[in-house]
């Protein structure tokens, strides 16, 4: 058995780490049941007065749960936990992306893959460099992977943690045959690029991109399950 804690600190050992985890999992098992087997998830992202829509097909598979309980041989988890997430069978669309220096751009997706990149505004160097990765590597730009956090949590400043925070969510790009999809190492051209890079969107982390909404398809029906980060009571019903 085994965890991950990278970027933990003081904030993380007094809450995320500090948590009744046979709670924590039985949250995000509430959580799963009600959006597993839903056929996809599209987000509405807003920048500048813009909208900017991105649907993620997840194929009515099961949902998938972090939950921090490590009680078998073999398993292994990232700590804190506490989320929700599948590996998107599909996706198409585009949406807005803050590089860590601040530069802002358009992820445009298509057959499942970031295709193309604009420059909003920032660095024009950063964009082109990101470019340039993609076109060496096309796999980097592959969508892995749709999470949605399960807990009430203060910002810690840490992904690890972060990302499990009730109102936010996050894509990834690149692997995810440690999720139980296709992509491993050996569908890129270079090793060093089978990496898993998760895009978490939250207030304190893209502070310029707004989240109309975050709506599941699920049996025929819409359910709005996050509107401006915050999670609507639908979600609150399932996961506190």
């Amino acid at each position: 058995r085994g965890c991950t804690m990278h970027g933990c600190n003081e904030i993380i050992l007094g809450s995320g780490l500090a948590r009744d985890y046979d709670q924590v999992s039985a949250h995000a098992e509430r959580f799963r049941q009600a959006v597993t087997r839903c056929d996809d998830v599209v987000i509405e992202f807003t920048l500048d007065g813009k909208p900017h829509r991105l649907t993620l097909e997840l194929g009515r598979q099961e949902a998938q749960k972090s939950h921090g309980l490590c009680r078998e041989p073999g398993e292994i988890a990232n700590l804190p936990a506490g989320e929700i997430y599948w590996v998107p069978t599909a996706a198409q669309g585009e949406f807005p992306h803050r590089f860590e220096d601040g530069t802002l751009a358009l992820m445009k997706v298509s057959a499942g893959s970031i295709r193309e990149v604009a420059l909003l505004r920032g660095n024009p160097a950063t964009v082109e460099a990101y470019r340039a990765r993609l076109a060496s590597d096309p796999a980097v730009g592959v969508l892995g992977e749709l999470g949605l956090g399960t807990q009430e949590l203060p910002v810690s400043g840490s992904d690890i943690q972060d990302e499990k925070a009730l109102g936010t969510f996050h894509v990834a790009t690149g692997r995810s045959d440690h999720l139980g999809g296709p992509l491993g190492p050996a569908g890129f051209r270079q090793k060093r690029n089978a990496t898993h890079e998760d895009i978490l969107f939250a207030p304190h982390k893209t502070p310029e991109i707004g989240v109309r909404g975050v709506w599941m398809h699920k049996d025929g029906r819409e359910e709005l399950l996050l509107s401006d980060y915050r999670p609507t009571e639908f979600v609150k019903a399932v996961a506190l």
